[in-house]
């Protein structure tokens, strides 16, 4: 089993800014991708950012910009780092460990960690 302790959020003005942090731990041999998503309130979750163990990232258009991921293959950590934000960006933000195999063998599955409010209001 494999848990995802997500951290970092909280109260911030707009133009301000948070970085977030996402811990994977328990069985992992390895990650193929970490990332971000992020759902608030009405809406349906959503992509915010991913990244591959390889280094490839993934943006929304939304936060293209503003927002950068980046990630601790050896931590199996995943972190993004949100500039600029705005009253948009208000959600609660959900990391996502996705295809992690137990051991060489295995497929894989995905992860979601329980999510951490960001809240961006004057």
């Amino acid at each position: 089993q494999v848990q995802l302790v997500e951290s970092g959020g909280g109260l911030v003005q707009p133009g301000g800014s948070l970085r977030l942090s996402c811990a994977a731990s328990g069985s992992i041999f390895s990650i193929y991708a970490m990332g971000w998503y992020r759902q608030a309130p009405g809406k349906q979750r959503e992509l915010v950012a991913t990244i591959t163990s390889g280094g490839n990232t993934n943006y929304a258009d939304p936060v293209k910009g503003r927002f950068t991921i980046s990630r601790d293959n050896a931590k199996n950590t995943v972190y993004l780092q949100m500039n600029s934000l705005k009253p948009e960006d208000t959600a609660v933000y959900y990391c996502n460990a996705a295809r992690v195999r137990a051991t060489m063998w295995d497929y894989g599955r995905d992860y979601w960690g329980k999510g951490t409010l960001v809240t961006v209001s004057s």
